[in-house]
């Protein structure tokens, strides 16, 4: 049949074989199909009148099928035009999806990725989302957690020892970070104390009260904000014996030599005999961040960073 027919004339065995359609001739087809009139579908697809017609002749000669039928005043699809509607949309959205899956993939990270944290911090609620959207952004990222005792916050970052960290604020000098989470603290008391039964207490309440100390001058700014160093009426803490990790200072606390103050979450991820938590209505709050160094070159890291984000972003 002619161009105003449904369909041409079927092929012999000794016709060669019809091309395939392209891709972009299919969203033409599709287009004209939605406005049924050559110079709207032309603006639309910013061609001009003729390539567009040329190009649905070609789309009808590779399927050997008329799919429009033309006049000098509209457009209207045959039959075969009409059915292959739906057809061409699957193809068209099976590409998209084709392209957006293997974009996907283009974009994920490989690589290893060595993340410190002190104390709890790998368990708590903002680590393990961050590191399970990470996981699903870029499964080729292998993670190593290394639990980091107080004085190696000063210096796994710069030494390069670990990538990252999930840190407790004043953070080591030239490091950047993202704020993850704020939080209550709380003191942390031989369980025998008087004051125990008294909480929740007041730094008032606790000022003839030694406290455990650090065992480097590094980490001096960081234990002054920790212990409240001086106190609200401007005394200063009176420090006892030395710790450089959470069993020391858990230790000492048990033994009765001296208080600290801890993350609120530390009365459920470090109960100990002899310890005991209580509120302080007075101690200011504490925060969490992730920090790198400013320098990092590492595509890990990136992508830790901006998985970190992505998690923020939704709560």
């Amino acid at each position: 049949m002619d161009r105003s027919g449904a369909s041409k004339a079927q092929p012999s065995s000794d016709d060669p074989p019809s091309r395939e359609p392209s891709l972009h001739q299919l969203r033409l087809f599709l287009v004209l199909a939605e406005e049924l009139h050559f110079g709207r579908a032309a603006q639309r697809l910013f061609l001009t009148q003729p390539a567009l017609s040329q190009q649905i002749r070609a789309l009808e000669d590779r399927l050997r099928v008329n799919l429009v039928q033309r006049s000098s005043r509209r457009v209207d699809l045959t039959a075969a035009g009409r059915a292959l509607v739906p057809e061409a949309r699957g193809v068209v959205a099976a590409m998209d999806r084709f392209r957006t899956i293997a974009a996907t993939h283009a974009r994920q990270v490989r690589g290893h990725l060595r993340i410190g944290a002190i104390g709890g911090e790998a368990f708590m609620p903002y680590a393990i989302a961050i590191l399970a959207e990470l996981s699903a952004r870029h499964p080729a990222i292998t993670v190593e957690i290394r639990s980091m005792n107080f004085v190696e916050q000063t210096y796994v970052l710069h030494r390069r020892e670990v990538d990252a960290a999930f840190l407790r604020p004043p953070l080591p000098p030239g490091v950047r970070s993202l704020h993850l989470a704020t939080g209550p603290r709380v003191a942390c008391l031989p369980a025998d104390d008087p004051l125990v039964a008294r909480a929740p207490l007041t730094l008032a309440q606790l000022s003839d009260h030694v406290v455990v100390d650090v065992p480097i001058p590094e980490l001096r700014e960081w234990w002054d904000y920790w212990t409240v160093n001086p106190r609200p009426d401007g005394r200063p803490v009176r420090y006892g014996p030395m710790a450089g990790d959470m069993d020391a200072l858990l230790s000492a606390v048990a033994r009765g030599q001296a208080i600290a103050f801890l993350p609120a979450e530390a009365r459920y991820d470090y109960t100990r005999r002899g310890v005991s938590y209580v509120d302080v209505t007075d101690l200011p709050l504490s925060t969490s961040a992730l920090a790198w160094l400013t320098d990092h070159d590492h595509p890990p890291v990136t992508a830790l960073i901006q998985a970190a984000r992505a998690v923020l972003q939704r709560n």
